[in-house]
């Protein structure tokens, strides 16, 4: 399919009587409009069919042929990441979110608990405004309007200039297999070329809710919008490897975790923080693994290229590793390795080597003990990363535990590889996600993983039960006891 035939059968034209050449806030108010209607066309008081669409929308990815050929037109489109690690992404995601949603009750009566007197009752939102980044054009536009139709609502996909392309094919798609199943296409809808900032702001303005992944340009402008707002915050993720850590594991996750997708997630790890008992051993076991462990000269020769201007060269974002390395200007072996590690003695700024990557460049340092590498991944996150995510290797609960409690992330991930746990795994207890919540460290309104729950207004039916009125004592006894009366 051809780039105008795609965007043609994912964008029909804007309804409402919208007048040719009419500008941003006339043709999202269009797309409003036929969103609503589609809601009301919408069988979304009988859960068995809203399964059925959130079904559909699953195996318009997940189907292999789709999976493979949306993966290879992203790569293509925005020149990030590797098609093997998109398919992936697009099945076990999509399969996982799936899981998720199957589970779960999201229209009408969800919940009834008669010893509390109440019943609870799940409605939508309303229309949905998904912001989406250029490093997932496709998983994540499914991933959301998966969540969006589970409550009942209507998407509307504000996709990356840089994968526009790759998002209006995947919306052809999840609008053919709902039209197969019997419900309205305009449930999901995209913008419509060319996508700008002043396009993606009139949705943000005209939605019900907005769903923000990516840059936090859009995420700071939709919180102003005035519209409801869930925006998440960068990646940065640090990982500390203790003295009890399986090293040659810790070595291995580690390494199918920063090379998968060329590093394109916010859950890559940027860094690790080595325990200084183990410094050489962890190295020699990351070596083994597939890191090169860059000289001085070659550690100043990747800073040089690393930022320009201020900002990350877009010749190494997400690039595969022997295309990096030739950029970088490393010999032939770093060519052969699959990640490169730099060594740092301090943490710095932004644009240092604490900052975020979004390459196959993972920092190293060295910490004197558990309390100093503690203190070094908190650094790091100070610098980019607050409230998003830290990992520890360790046979250590007390320590796993310890960081959870001192530090100020939403996760903590113990003896895991993060890109494959962070947004949900079938080996914890994560909910499937592409968009993961930061708290108010990131300044974001959720401290969790987006999920369904997100996506549903609840209305509560209360009756009466019986008095659950404690006694003075029991509610003061102890203030008295202390500090009088």
């Amino acid at each position: 399919m051809t780039e105008e035939s795609a965007l043609a059968a994912a964008v029909p034209p804007p309804g409402g009587g919208t007048a040719p050449g009419a500008g941003p806030e006339a043709i999202v108010a269009g797309l409003v409009d036929r969103a609503r209607a589609a809601m009301d066309a919408y069988e979304n008081g009988d859960q068995a069919r809203v399964d059925e669409a959130v079904t559909a929308l699953a195996w318009s990815i997940y189907k292999p042929e789709n999976a493979r050929m949306l993966a290879e037109l992203a790569v293509e489109d925005t020149g990030l990441g590797n098609v093997e690690s998109k398919v992936v992404k697009n099945t076990r995601k999509t399969f996982g979110t799936l899981r998720d949603l199957m589970r779960v009750r999201t229209v009408g009566v969800i919940e009834e608990l008669p010893e509390r007197g109440l019943v609870k009752y799940g409605k939508p939102v309303g229309v949905v405004g998904a912001v989406c980044p250029s490093t997932n054009p496709a998983a994540t536009p499914v991933n959301k309007a998966m969540m969006a139709l589970k409550g009942g609502n209507a998407v509307i996909i504000a996709p990356s200039p840089a994968g526009q392309r790759t998002t209006a094919e995947t919306v052809r798609l999840m609008r053919a297999e709902l039209r197969k199943a019997g419900h309205p296409e305009d449930l999901v809808q995209i913008l419509p070329p060319p996508v700008d900032k002043a396009m993606t702001h009139a949705l943000m303005d005209r939605s019900d809710l907005v769903v923000v992944t990516g840059s936090q340009n859009n995420v700071r402008r939709a919180m102003k919008s005035g519209t409801v707002t869930i925006g998440v915050g960068p990646g940065n993720v640090p990982v500390i490897i203790d003295s009890s850590a399986d090293l040659t594991d810790a070595a291995q996750k580690i390494c199918a975790s920063k090379i998968f997708d060329n590093a394109t997630s916010c859950s890559s790890e940027n860094a690790v923080v080595i325990l200084d008992d183990v410094y050489e051993a962890a190295v020699a076991a990351l070596v083994a693994a597939g890191g090169y462990r860059c000289t001085l000269r070659e550690k100043a020769a990747i800073e040089g290229v690393l930022w320009q201007g201020g900002t990350l060269n877009r010749r190494v974002i997400a690039k595969d590793a022997d295309v990096a390395a030739r950029v970088f200007g490393l010999p032939k072996a770093a060519e052969q390795a699959k990640f490169f590690m730099v060594e740092e003695a301090a943490v710095g700024g932004k644009h240092s080597f604490a900052d975020e990557k979004l390459s196959l460049v993972l920092t190293v340092y060295r910490a004197m003990d558990f309390a100093d590498a503690r203190r070094i991944a908190t650094e790091i996150l100070h610098v980019t990363g607050l409230g998003h995510s830290v990992g520890i290797h360790t046979k250590d609960m007390d320590r796993a535990r310890d960081l959870a409690e001192s530090t100020d992330v939403v996760r903590v991930l113990v003896n895991q590889a993060h890109t494959f746990g962070n947004g949900g795994s079938f080996d914890n207890a994560m909910p499937f996600t592409l968009s993961m919540g930061g708290g108010t460290w990131a300044g974001n309104t959720i401290s969790e993983n987006l999920n369904w729950s997100h996506f549903i207004n609840v209305t509560h039916l209360v009756t009466t039960i019986p008095e659950d009125r404690p006694g003075e004592e029991a509610m003061f006894g102890n203030h008295w006891a202390k500090y009088g009366r």
